[in-house]
């Protein structure tokens, strides 16, 4: 897929047509374009013109830019801009919330033309005053060029994951592969992977080293053997592929897919049972096999139950096995609705008739069509006025339908101090508010806490969306007590969100484990802004049962009269 190839360009378009001072709404398009291109589950290779029309962002011009690299391979335009533009400035704009202009600014004065001259410039104190830069300002700028140094080491899941599963189809396709898995750090479904590992069986290994070095993806061959390669991929990770002998595949699958001390345990407790485990198999003190042709080998011997792979972190995984208390993970086939869905009628692609299709399609119940509020203009945030007129438009839809139910809500923007975008007297005829931080996002942490608890304090508030506010690779997540967020999110009956977005992936797993300890409700939502986006609900679920969420701690597993019971609960208290 190209997806992730155009949506880059789509980016860097409208940096370059920023630092021109260039159309605002062709820059906005741009950027919109990208977003969206981004989060896209289908290959825009598959789509017609009329389907890549309807991503939001994307008009004629931008669908024929599509076109033309996909048929050619280079964009011209994109190709012209960066003639038009110092290279110097491009490494500059890595620098999470460091802005075109600024880059450009920060060039031409001090030619810096790299993140570690900008480390140095900023370390210094040079920055400012270029451009309104203040110390603030240059603090930031080095946690920006820490994330992105992070950033090269490991790369996002919801980047990783398509390439990994590209390439395992690329194999079955094209090698003489039997049986193949994604392993790894992938497999447990972190949300930052260093290196993608795949394991495979196969009669011919070399056969399978010969397609797997060939394959379009790879850009660099580092080491290849018989039965093991490893390669770099376009994307600038590394991929290790081991083909293994049958006998061997369940226990190379465990063994490279639990994390170091996960394994570590593993291995203690099988040598207080005289057995031996690694890569190969389960072996006895006298090296005679006892198990390792499947993965359950591994627990069954030690006398554990399966242990799923996003449990496999030693973080309490053997304990609760040891105790029979391994929690029932929640699964996609338990989520009745979504409760975060955006329409035309603010920034999404579809009307509401085709998002309840679409999600019909994929076994849900009820969305909740909550289109941003008036405060955010640049997602054509909904007037008052207009959210009556959607209310009329949704009973009335409702109507007509059978087994499907559109509710009607908002995603609310959080001011500055606290307050929401609409009164009370608006909030309370919406079936949902889920409430979030668009701006302000340098607040000092207490203020930014006071503003998400305030927001929690008020009875008609159902749901904080991302609740960090981070971009996975891309912007850090905004410093905020988690700990007093999840505190007050009990207190007041307030939900909190798992966007699933595969850049948010917000709340992450370390704060939704914690949610459930305290009791606090999960919902696990898609934030939809085109149809497709109900796909990612699995990288929401994956973050849930890396928390050990069952179906019980998430909101959206209720079907709609219960559901809207849970909702009126936190109303009551008032």
């Amino acid at each position: 897929m190209k997806n992730r190839e155009i949506a880059r360009i789509f980016s860097d378009i409208a940096d370059i047509l920023e630092i021109k001072e260039d159309n605002p709404f062709k820059i906005r398009a741009y950027r919109k374009a990208a977003l969206n291109l981004e989060g896209l589950t289908r290959d825009l290779a598959e789509l017609t013109h009329k389907e890549l029309l309807q991503i939001p962002g994307v008009g004629a011009d931008l669908a024929a830019r599509i076109e033309e690299y996909l048929q050619t391979g280079a964009m011209a335009m994109h190709d012209r801009l960066k003639g038009e533009i110092p290279a110097g400035v491009f490494a500059l704009l890595a620098v999470p919330d460091l802005g075109p202009k600024t880059a450009k600014a920060i060039y031409d004065t001090l030619q810096v033309t790299s993140l570690e001259e900008l480390e140095r410039a900023a370390a210094e104190h040079r920055l400012v005053g270029i451009r309104g830069i203040q110390q603030k300002t240059e603090d930031n700028i080095l946690k920006g060029i820490a994330a992105v140094k992070r950033g090269r080491e490991r790369k996002p899941l919801g980047r990783m994951l398509p390439a990994a599963v590209d390439l395992v189809k690329a194999l079955k396709e094209l090698a003489p592969v039997q049986r193949i898995e994604i392993a790894g750090s992938i497999r447990r479904r972190r949300d930052s992977i260093k290196d993608i590992d795949i394991v495979a069986t196969s009669p011919d290994p070399r056969g399978v080293m010969d397609a797997f070095v060939k394959l379009p993806q790879v850009y660099e061959v580092s080491m290849r053997g018989p039965t093991r390669a490893s390669v770099t991929i376009r994307e600038g990770v590394q991929v290790d592929l081991r083909v293994v002998e049958p006998e061997s595949f369940g226990a190379a699958l465990a063994y490279l897919t639990g994390s170091k001390a996960h394994n570590v345990r593993l291995r203690e407790m099988a040598l207080k049972r005289g057995l031996k485990i690694n890569e190969y198999g389960i072996f006895q003190e006298n090296n005679q096999r006892v198990g390792g042709e499947n993965e359950e080998d591994v627990y069954r011997l030690l006398d554990l139950p399966f242990i799923a792979p996003e449990l496999r972190e030693d973080s309490g995984e053997i304990e609760a096995a040891l105790a029979g208390k391994l929690p029932r993970l929640v699964t996609l086939a338990d989520i009745r609705g979504d409760l975060h869905v955006h329409s035309k009628w603010s920034d999404g692609a579809h009307t509401l008739a085709d998002l309840a299709e679409a999600a019909r399609q994929r076994g849900l119940s009820y969305i909740a069509i909550t289109d941003h509020s008036q405060g955010l203009g640049v997602a054509r945030g909904l007037t008052i006025e207009r959210l009556m007129e959607q209310s009329r438009e949704i009973k009335a839809f409702n109507l007509e339908q059978k087994g499907f139910r559109v509710l009607h809500g908002t995603e609310m923007d959080i001011q500055g101090d606290g307050t929401l975008d609409f009164p009370d007297e608006v909030l309370k005829e919406l079936d949902i508010v889920v409430a979030a931080i668009h701006s302000g996002f340098g607040f000092p942490k207490e203020k930014m806490t006071a503003r998400i608890v305030a927001a929690m304090r008020n009875p008609w508030v159902s749901v904080i969306a991302h609740p960090t506010g981070r971009l996975i690779g891309e912007r850090e997540a905004y410093e905020v007590d988690m700990e007093e967020v999840l505190r007050v999110a009990k207190e007041t009956g307030t939900a909190m969100e798992i966007n699933s977005y595969p850049l948010r992936l917000d709340l992450g797993d370390k704060y939704v484990r914690r949610a459930k300890e305290l009791g606090v409700a999960i919902a696990i939502s898609t934030d939809t802004h085109y149809s497709n986006q109900f796909d990612t609900l699995c990288y929401g679920i994956s973050v849930a049962q890396r928390g050990w969420l069952e179906k019980g701690d998430v909101l959206n597993t209720l079907e709609v009269p219960e559901l809207l019971k849970r909702l009126a609960a936190k109303r009551e208290r008032r």
